[in-house]
């Protein structure tokens, strides 16, 4: 049987550089991904046409728009880089250079050339959650987002306030303090009998 092998991380984007080749409509669905959940993120665009609505989301955040086609230039300082144009040979090309330089790369709706995916994400104050379908079905990791956020509390993040604030006050070394958390909150994930 298949499964996911993927390691999930949650990037710190605001201290990393990220570049967008595309202008079109799936470039602007990465940026407003991208902000959404990360609205200190640093972005660069690169095409010779960018959306109207790509223009005016780019005015919410840090973001940077360069017309001009796809050169390999442009990859110099940057952390990751995502490839959306309609151009299969440009996206595979973005792929080799970000290859060639070390840089995690993913080239939209191709998962061969992908490092990484961007999938589902909910979040709730502190809390974020992270969906991924090993790039297999974006609708299903977008239906899983919508049934998260439906069920995870909006008050889900005073809970974890308090217990950070709780989490200081534990006394003894580092695996006392652990059982005493998760014996504190298993009743957060406690079965109902039936």
């Amino acid at each position: 049987m298949e499964r996911n092998n993927l390691y999930p991380i949650f990037l710190k984007v605001k201290s990393l550089n990220i570049l967008i080749v595309g202008g079109g409509f799936v470039a602007e669905e990465k940026l407003r991904f991208l902000l959404k959940s990360s609205p200190d993120a640093s972005v660069t665009m690169v095409s010779p046409m960018f959306r109207e609505d790509t223009l005016s989301l780019s005015k919410k955040g840090n973001v940077t728009l360069i017309n001009d086609v796809y050169k390999k230039e442009y990859l110099q300082g940057k952390h990751m880089v995502v490839a959306t144009t309609d151009v299969p040979e440009v996206n595979i090309q973005v792929w080799k250079d970000c290859r060639a330089e070390s840089k995690l790369v993913n080239v939209a709706d191709n998962p061969p050339y992908c490092d990484f995916y961007m999938g589902g994400i909910v979040t709730k104050g502190n809390v974020k959650l992270a969906i991924s379908t090993n790039g297999k079905s974006p609708t299903t990791a977008k239906r899983l987002r919508q049934f998260f956020e439906d069920v995870i509390p909006e008050n889900i993040d005073d809970l974890v306030n308090n217990l950070n604030e709780y989490r200081k006050t534990i006394k003894g070394n580092f695996e006392e303090k652990v059982e005493t958390l998760n014996e504190f909150t298993k009743g957060l994930i406690a079965k109902k009998e039936s």
